[in-house]
């Protein structure tokens, strides 16, 4: 059996986190949380990911910052992973500005999970 794919998680609120993992779990993906843009970059300092959920709206470093340092980074394994954007504030910002930011995919909050496997089976399967 192949080694469960890996999925870094910045979003500040843990109430996401713990749905997030559950649903990511129950297709057996492989989850790990940072709070902000900072301890997602320093998690990717130290470990490989397959894909990197990311809140719009973050404390310390927001994602579009942390974003457009993940897309600067001399690794090119890293600095091209795919990046899906969460956002409440979706609707504000059009498919063409969220790839401009570096992301790949967006997905709108309040978080629908079907949503979200569907959008992660594309960029992992």
């Amino acid at each position: 059996m192949s080694e469960p794919k890996k999925i870094l998680v910045g979003e500040d609120s843990s109430i996401i986190i713990n749905l997030t993992k559950n649903v990511l779990a129950f297709e057996n993906y492989q989850m790990k949380a940072a709070r902000n843009g900072k301890q997602v970059l320093d998690l990717l300092a130290n470990e490989d990911f397959d894909l990197i959920l990311m809140d719009i709206t973050m404390p310390v470093m927001d994602g579009v910052q942390c974003t457009k340092e993940i897309r600067s980074l001399a690794d090119p394994k890293k600095s091209k992973l795919p990046i899906i954007a969460i956002s409440g504030n979706a609707p504000n910002y059009t498919p063409e500005e969220f790839r401009k930011f570096g992301f790949n995919d967006f997905i709108q909050k309040p978080l629908d999970y079907d949503v979200v496997l569907a959008t992660v089976k594309k960029f992992l399967s």
